[in-house]
Formats: structure tokens, C-alpha cells, sequence
């Protein structure tokens, strides 16, 4: 498989199959967005040219001769690598070729994402929960995963089903702000859970910085007729 991805990739560059032209050194670290040029900004005469849509080789040309080839099929000549010798262009809708940049440098972003790991205890006293949970809050509201981790000590280990319900009771204080990816579940002395971030705009945060609980605003019925319709 490994080989058959080689030569996949050999002969994308060999037009007609014979070798004319080297294939382009490799991609070095991703270019800013910001710094793409396109059409006109190109500034090298010649460029090797790929139609986006097919992978078609279209070989080396003029810069005015492969803007124009781009203008024709009414999309742009965006230039890909720019170190290369000629540096080389993709034929492509230049906005869905930097949406599609933005995608994955979003994707990439929330991969690196850091797990934090929060303990709890089967008899933990109310304080100490709510600022564990305000802590997850700030966790999960910065992008990260939390790993929820009730540990069990000695004689504690017989009230299992109590430490189970403080991590329902955080899974439930965490709903509006994560899903969860790996359900309760018992490894060794402990109970683990771990949760991820929602999308930002979905995020409800239910405490405040000072642990205290968010209470929804009283209805207006100040407009509201003798009769309470």
C-alpha cells in the first residue's frame, strides 16, 4: 500500500507518464492565509500550473498565459509554493480555496487541544464541588477536554454508587457547556468520565466565577392585561 501511494504520486507528475520535469520539493510549513498571492500578485514569469478541479498537469507557462487559462474557466491562479523552481499554481475558486484553508487550520487548532484532569471524592463538601466545577467550566470554555477523575479510598470503595452519583451530578452541571466522550466507568479505585468542549456558540456557562449558581431572569409580565392574557 505503502508503494502504491509512491507511485500514485510519481506519476501525477510525469505527464503522459515521462519524466520532463522533477516533481516539486516538499511542502514545507503552512503558508499564512495572509500572505497567498493570487492573479496578478504573483510576481515569478513562469509557473508550473495544476487545474485544482482534476489535478490535471498542465505544465510550465507565462504567468499572463496561465492567468488567462485560469480567467477562462472563470477562477483564479493561486500560487501553492511559492519556494518551488518554477514556484508552483493551482487553477481554483480562490474563495472556496481559502475557506477550505480556514477549516483546516480551525480542525488543527481543536486536535491540539489539552486534556485537564479534575479529582474528585466521594464525601466532598460543597465549596470545594462548586469550585472543581467552576474550574471545568473555565477548562472547557478555553477549548479543552476534562477529565473527570473520583477516586475511592479504603472503606469508600463499598459506597460506590455514591461516587457515581457526584459524577452524574457533574455531568449534569457540565451539560451546557460539554458532551460527553467516554461515559462513566470504573477502572481499578476510581470513577472516570471525560468531556468535551461544545461549539462556542452552543456554551451556557451555570456558575459564576464565584461559584455561585446562575439563576434564569424572571418573566416580564408587565404587559400583561387585568385578565393575564
Amino acid at each position: 500500500m505503502i508503494f502504491s501511494g509512491v507511485f500514485r504520486t510519481v506519476f501525477a507528475w510525469l505527464p503522459g507518464r515521462v519524466a520532463r520535469h522533477p516533481p516539486p520539493p516538499q511542502r514545507g510549513p503552512a503558508i499564512n492565509i495572509k500572505d497567498i498571492r493570487i492573479n496578478e500578485r504573483i510576481r515569478a514569469r513562469e509557473v508550473r500550473v495544476i487545474l485544482a478541479a482534476t489535478n490535471e498537469q498542465l505544465g510550465v507557462m507565462r504567468l499572463d498565459e496561465a492567468i488567462r487559462r485560469a480567467r477562462a474557466l472563470g477562477l483564479d491562479l493561486v500560487e501553492i509554493a511559492p519556494n518551488a523552481q518554477p514556484p508552483v499554481c493551482r487553477i481554483v475558486d480562490f474563495g472556496k480555496f481559502r475557506y477550505d484553508l480556514a477549516k483546516q487550520e480551525k480542525e488543527k487548532k481543536h486536535s491540539v487541544s489539552r486534556v485537564k484532569e479534575i479529582k474528585f471524592r466521594v464525601n466532598i463538601d460543597a465549596h470545594d464541588y462548586l469550585t472543581k466545577i467552576r474550574h471545568a467550566e473555565d477548562f472547557l470554555d478555553k477549548g479543552n477536554k476534562v477529565k473527570i477523575n473520583l477516586q475511592f479510598r479504603g472503606r469508600e470503595m463499598a459506597h460506590q454508587d455514591l461516587g457515581l452519583l457526584v459524577v452524574q451530578r457533574v455531568r449534569e452541571d457540565l451539560s451546557g457547556m460539554a458532551h460527553v466522550d467516554m461515559e462513566p466507568k470504573l477502572v481499578g479505585r476510581a470513577i472516570g468520565m471525560t468531556l468535551s468542549p461544545l461549539p462556542a456558540n452552543k456554551r451556557h456557562r451555570k456558575f459564576t466565577k464565584h461559584g455561585e449558581i446562575l439563576e434564569p431572569e424572571p418573566e416580564d409580565h408587565s404587559h400583561d392585561d387585568e385578565d393575564g392574557h
